[in-house]
């Protein structure tokens, strides 16, 4: 019992800890790991209502970006999205990708 409360109080440290290191990175990159979050929301979204790989590529391939690697970057969220056996809610996913993104900057630096 005593080991599953420090994990919880060790989860909670890093999840509250979380928010503070963001603040380290720049206004580009959090925005950069929130537009992938969102697009691994959405892919997951269109993996849950059954809506085929080859659709959701189809309709990435038609959209307008605002920068040039987007449409490659997009591609491959929403390929790993489909790829992966998860049926983790959107929004889960979502915040998934958005913390590891996160993670992944802070690292780098």
């Amino acid at each position: 019992m005593r080991r599953v409360g420090l994990s919880v109080a060790g989860f909670v440290l890093m999840m509250t800890a979380l928010p503070t290191q963001a603040r380290d990175l720049s206004k580009h990159d959090l925005d950069v790991c929130k537009w992938g979050a969102g697009m691994a929301g959405t892919a997951q979204q269109s993996k849950l209502s059954g809506t085929t790989l080859y659709s959701a590529r189809k309709k990435l391939q038609v959209r307008t970006f605002s920068k040039p690697w987007m449409r490659k970057m997009a591609l491959g969220i929403t390929e790993q999205t489909y790829k992966s056996p998860s049926r983790l809610k959107p929004a889960a996913v979502k915040q998934t990708y958005y913390d590891g993104c996160v993670q992944h900057e802070l690292a780098r630096k």
